[in-house]
């Protein structure tokens, strides 16, 4: 069942720690909000499911990658989960849902104006849906497995034309998360000065994932080497909840229906 690319983070892998404890945070914030019948749109290999579960009066969760899901579905039988490519949400009826989550997903999708139009087909009114994505200004590289990354205010346009209740916040770090953030940046500047003819940005996306992946996860793995104390010892709440997001590194969108 265990995926582990540098794409998808594992809490068993050290050198994932930073990023692990960023996508977990937003789990431990949703916490706040979350209430009823949720859904988490998205749930890859369950990092959050263990913190949501236990608030909702029902929980389902849908992710395409079938095995996982039937993983999950063992692990946690008290909730439902549905492989199944998004959009749509296929066979979720329309104003079912009090709470939704969706995080570290639009990136990846194609249709991101349908996406979100499913979102708020199959949520009830008056509920409340949570989406986390990474903030564009604050990315060191083009990651070839997202379709986009965005903006405060272009993610924020776009959930406008779906949402008649659009609050833009942000997730960012203290001072320790932000000094792993930038020996990050400076380790990945120092590999993309060989970059001389831009390839990142010209090369088809399919043809950068797996030199991606190498130097990704040898990067993470040298920032641990380099500093094993500062990656071991960051955790969620070194991250923080911003009500300006311009200098977050992700964006977190709550809508409301």
């Amino acid at each position: 069942m265990k995926i582990y690319t540098t794409e998808i983070t594992s809490e068993e892998i050290a050198s994932d720690n930073p990023i692990h404890q960023r996508l977990f945070k937003a789990y431990v914030v949703a916490k706040d909000y979350i209430r009823g019948q949720v859904l988490e749109v998205g749930c890859g290999e369950g990092r959050g499911i263990d913190t949501l579960l236990p608030l909702a009066e029902s929980f389902t969760a849908v992710d395409k990658i079938e095995p996982v899901i039937a993983g999950l579905q063992q692990r946690f039988p008290t909730g439902k989960f549905m492989a199944m490519n998004i959009p749509p949400l296929s066979g979720l009826a329309d104003n079912t849902y009090d709470s939704i989550v969706s995080f570290q997903v639009i990136e990846h999708i194609q249709e991101d104006a349908l996406f979100l139009k499913e979102i708020h087909r199959v949520l009830k009114p008056g509920g409340i849906a949570l989406l986390t994505t990474p903030n564009r200004s604050m990315s060191l590289s083009r990651n070839p497995w997202h379709i986009r990354e965005y903006l405060p205010q272009e993610l924020a346009n776009l959930a406008k034309k779906f949402f008649p209740q659009v609050e833009m916040k942000g997730i960012t770090g203290n001072k320790k998360v932000m000094e792993y953030h930038e020996e990050n940046r400076r380790s990945v500047n120092r590999i993309m000065r060989f970059d001389i003819f831009n390839l990142q940005y010209r090369l088809p996306a399919f043809m950068l994932r797996l030199p991606y992946e190498i130097l990704n996860r040898r990067n993470r793995n040298k920032l641990q080497s380099a500093d094993n104390t500062l990656v071991a010892n960051i955790h969620h709440d070194d991250y923080i909840v911003v009500d300006d997001a311009t200098n977050a590194l992700d964006l977190l969108l709550i809508v409301r229906k």
